[in-house]
């Protein structure tokens, strides 16, 4: 019988070699001597599906470095390599692993192009079911070889926003998730064995939701209520988020704020008292601590609470308030906004959103008490235009006029009506609650839909767009839901899995889980409604949101919540679906400008951006994601590009913490193996300010991109006026799925200008 294993064993190993892999069983103690494996701080245990695994662990006094696992592959002398981990998606944890060759680190720890191995955000990615993790090894450390030296070291998990290395690094306290094997391959797409153990179908067999409830709205409005009545009981003065938060009750029935003569009189006091501060700190315009991003926001609350209670306000504002009107004294608070914020507009568009939002806001109030000291309303409704792509972006003003750092024909949004940054945005990009404020900020006070309509259809355009990066999924508790695509996301540095969102991002801070809906009524948004009130996770939402009540920013959002309910269970019922729903025909969608896919082909779903983080050069690498019943792959890959090269190239500096800058290089002894790396960079538009090391948004875009991932084939044409040409793979049969699956004969197909052909080879 010991033979005969053995035997089995030798069969396996040599059908593995032809294969071209190279594999380590980790926790099995004949494959781990086999690859010279070293550890430190690490346990060996079993895991999913009664498989080896090895974790990672915290020292005994837990700083921000943890275990670390060291070891030998073989690799190809010739070939690009790729290092894939199998690891188990029923486990998570808040830690951080970086792989690194011959003692260099590959990848960066912070939203760079080369993606770090793993990053856990305390989610279970996949319950149920195995994931694998693809990245590329630097040609220079395999090109001769036979085996490199391998680490995965641990860490804890980082806070983004933090300025300093102890705000932003955090201590490893727990352990990683496992890894059960690590494998090296020549091929992108890494294919387990056939015999490899997987998951079942969880999403296609999960249940809905049993609870909570309607009662989670009653518990609503007693948190709401209760902390109405403590602003309104307080003696000392209120910030800019507590005064909006008094004004936007003052309408709503159900609250103690409704038409409730103190909140009145709350505002007033509390705008007087802010125009103190300001003669005592003009700073505070563009610093409000009461107020989130205060150089984004300025005074916009302030001004959202007078355009809401004009009525009630308007007779106090010939009172004389220390030698001046009330008018003049709360105009110049406006001005002083308005001066501050149409010259820092900001060209991300999540930013451009709100910055021009809140420009917007200021000046509405001001028409209202100074008219004449107000901008014309067609400039500040043409930033939010621009904002919103209606027209071209020109940034901010400048003496000799806009800035136009992006020159004159620079557009917020893609034609398809995605963000447009850096390639597709996954989270940051879910801007329609931005959108919906903006709407409601063109609208009369108390009107419902008297917004303006252009910005109304091209929210609508930008959530059908939205829905497209929406895929079936469980949630933490192993009911059925939806969940936001951000693996392929260049923002996003660890939302795997995505949140659960269906329309809105509805347990984001200043967003409502059915906003679209109830603010438009439109049959599409209020179906995508009403497939999460199917699936009962509306009242789910809620139920999290509930639980960051104290954060008086997600506590104004509560407010609207009820009414919104209501209004949508008052309509009839829409067959529209989100377009990955299970019982939805195959389909693809492609953003050309954006150079993202997102494809559903019977049970499987692929994500892919293959314009990835270039934020400095021409990188050809690509993101993707690409789930299946039984088990998902994300990868990091090498693909094809043309374009027009300028001439210019750009050296990878030796960073190995952010992947787009170097002031926070606080990891000491540690190199980074891309340094000295050296890419081209693709033509620059005249016009456009720029020298090699600039972020750019033209410097890595190219014109072609051709992604070959197992049996996909994508080729993106970005370009305005190019035709390029994609070679059809040699195979029994290949199939055009952009052209409803037609069989393809030829042996090679036109990509027009700003068209996508994606084929699956079988």
């Amino acid at each position: 019988m010991k033979l005969k294993y053995i035997y089995l064993c030798f069969l396996c190993a040599c059908q593995l070699m032809a294969m071209g892999k190279d594999i380590l069983i980790l926790g099995n103690k004949s494959s781990e001597q086999k690859h010279d494996l070293r550890d430190s701080l690490t346990e060996k245990y079993v895991g999913g599906m009664g498989e080896t695994a090895r974790r990672m662990l915290p020292g005994t006094n837990p700083d921000w470095q943890g275990g670390i696992l060291r070891f030998k592959m073989k690799v190809d002398s010739e070939k690009q390599n790729y290092f894939t981990v199998r690891c188990w998606g029923s486990e998570s944890d808040n830690a951080m692993v970086m792989l690194f060759i011959e003692g260099k680190q590959l990848g960066y720890r912070h939203l760079g192009d080369y993606d770090l191995l793993h990053r856990g955000n305390g989610g279970a990615p996949c319950q149920g079911r195995f994931y694998y993790y693809t990245v590329p090894l630097p040609l220079n450390y395999t090109r001769g070889k036979k085996e490199v030296n391998l680490e995965m070291r641990s860490y804890g998990n980082t806070w983004d926003y933090g300025n300093t290395f102890e705000k932003y690094q955090k201590k490893m306290e727990g352990p990683t998730i496992g890894f059960y094997k690590v494998y090296m391959d020549v091929q992108p797409c890494f294919l387990p064995d056939k015999n490899e153990k997987q998951g079942k179908d969880e999403v296609s067999l999960a249940p809905v939701r049993p609870a909570p409830g309607i009662e989670v709205l009653n518990q609503l409005k007693e948190t709401v209520s209760a902390r109405i009545n403590q602003i309104l009981a307080k003696d000392t003065p209120l910030g800019q988020q507590e005064v909006w938060l008094l004004a936007d009750a003052y309408s709503v029935k159900w609250t103690p704020a409704f038409q409730n003569p103190k909140v009145v009189d709350a505002v007033i006091r509390n705008i007087d008292h802010y125009y103190t501060k300001y003669l005592e700190k003009p700073a505070i315009i563009s610093s409000d601590p009461s107020v989130y991003n205060g150089d984004w926001m300025t005074t916009c609350l302030l001004a959202r609470s007078i355009r809401s209670l004009w009525s009630e306000l308007q007779d106090s504002l010939e009172v004389s308030v220390n030698g001046a009107t009330r008018r003049d004294i709360w105009s110049q608070l406006m001005i002083a906004s308005l001066d501050y914020g149409t010259t820092h507009r900001r060209h991300y568009t999540n930013q451009s959103m709100i910055i021009d939002m809140a420009i917007y806001e200021c000046n509405r109030a001001l028409m209202l008490m100074n008219p004449r000291k107000a901008l014309p309303e067609y400039q500040t409704l043409r930033y939010l235009y621009e904002s919103l792509a209606l027209a071209p972006w020109l940034g901010k003003e400048t003496p000799d006029g806009p800035e136009r750092p992006l020159g004159d024909h620079y557009w917020q949004l893609t034609d398809k009506a995605l963000t447009k940054e850096l390639g597709f945005v996954g989270y940051y990009g879910e801007v329609v609650d931005w959108l919906i404020h903006i709407y409601r900020a063109t609208a009369i006070p108390g009107v419902p839909f008297s917004g303006d309509l252009k910005i109304k259809d091209q929210l609508l355009r930008v959530a059908n767009a939205r829905y497209n990066f929406r895929y079936p999924a469980i949630d933490e508790e192993g009911y059925k839901c939806f969940r936001a695509e951000a693996v392929v996301g260049w923002r996003d540095g660890n939302h795997y899995p995505g949140d659960v969102i269906y329309g809105d991002r509805g347990t984001a801070w200043d967003a409502t889980p059915l906003m679209a809906a109830a603010a438009t009524l439109d049959q599409r948004t209020v179906g995508v409604a009403q497939q999460m009130l199917e699936d009962n996770q509306f009242f789910y939402a809620v139920a999290k949101k509930l639980k960051d009540a104290g954060n008086i920013r997600v506590l104004q959002s509560y407010l609207h919540i009820p009414d919104e309910y209501e209004l949508i269970m008052k309509q009839t019922p829409s067959e529209e679906k989100l377009p990955m729903s299970v019982s939805a025909p195959d389909y693809v969608f492609s953003d050309e400008e954006d150079g993202v896919v997102a494809i559903k082909n019977g049970s499987e779903i692929l994500y892919a951006s293959l314009y990835w983080r270039a934020r400095n050069a021409v990188n050809n690498l690509a993101k993707v994601h690409y789930i299946t019943p039984t088990f998902e792959r994300l990868a990091n890959v090498h693909i094809e590009t043309k374009f027009e090269d300028s001439g210019m190239r750009y050296a990878r500096p030796d960073w190995v913490n952010l992947g787009f800058a170097g002031w926070r290089e606080w990891y000491k002894g540690i190199h980074s193996a891309h340094a000295g790396e050296v890419l081209p960079i693709a033509r620059i538009p005249e016009g456009v300010k720029f020298k090699p090391g600039d972020e750019n948004i033209y410097a890595g875009k190219a014109d072609y991109y051709e992604l070959k991932y197992g049996n996909y084939v994508i080729a993106i044409n970005g370009s305005t006026d190019k035709t390029f040409e994609l070679s059809v793979p040699k195979a029994k049969a290949v199939f055009n799925l952009t052209d409803h699956k037609k069989k393809v004969e030829e042996d090679v197909l036109k990509v027009s200008p700003r068209t996508t052909v994606v084929l699956e080879v079988r």
